[in-house]
């Protein structure tokens, strides 16, 4: 049993009250996302409207607190790369002058990247060359747009925010994908339903 066949067995086991709450829980899940939980959700019986807003604000909600902890995360890593290069420029200014008994070796060692030492190996690595590719050609809102397509929102905006675009630029862009994505899709699974009935 996979993910999606537990999301659609939940919603048929729960109450009205609580169906869209796991529409919700599906729509945070990457690979899942709006468009998945829409579908869950209006395969389950529940109300097209009633579906989408649920998988929409699960999967902006986990949107959001992604970016905005890889947008901390990266200050974090820059104020603390800026305060070890100005360290290294006040020891070498000391050592210029005079300063012999410094106690450092005086070679100064690069910041790991974070390529170096990849656990993920490849699949990482395939998903970073997608993510440059696409954003070097369609920039963040195209990105944002047609990620789905490519990554999960998750994974897309994780990206955009620690590469140092903007919070609210990432959010409002990822905010507008999702919306459409999903009504998109729940108006085509909905059409669909009403067809097959």
């Amino acid at each position: 049993m996979n993910i999606i066949d537990t999301f659609q067995d939940l919603v048929g086991q729960v109450n009205e009250f609580v169906q869209p709450l796991i529409i919700a829980a599906a729509g945070a899940v990457p690979f899942v996302e709006g468009e998945g939980a829409a579908s869950i959700g209006v395969l389950g019986g529940v109300n097209p409207v009633v579906a989408a807003i649920s998988a929409i604000v699960g999967n902006f909600l986990c949107v959001a607190v992604l970016v905005l902890l890889s947008s901390r995360a990266r200050t974090a890593v820059v104020t603390r790369n800026r305060a070890r290069s100005e360290a290294r420029v006040v020891e070498e200014q000391v050592a210029a002058v005079g300063g012999s008994g410094s106690g450092g070796s005086g070679v100064a060692v690069a910041p790991r990247s974070l390529d170096d030492g990849d656990a993920a190996g490849t699949r990482s690595a395939v998903r970073r060359a997608k993510f440059q590719r696409a954003f070097e050609r369609y920039g963040v809102p195209g990105v944002c747009l047609l990620g789905p397509l490519l990554l999960p929102t998750q994974f897309t905006a994780t990206m955009l925010a620690a590469s140092g675009i903007g919070r609210a630029r990432v959010l409002f862009w990822q905010g507008v994908a999702i919306v459409g994505w999903t009504t998109l899709v729940t108006l085509l699974m909905t059409g669909v339903v009403s067809t097959i009935r």
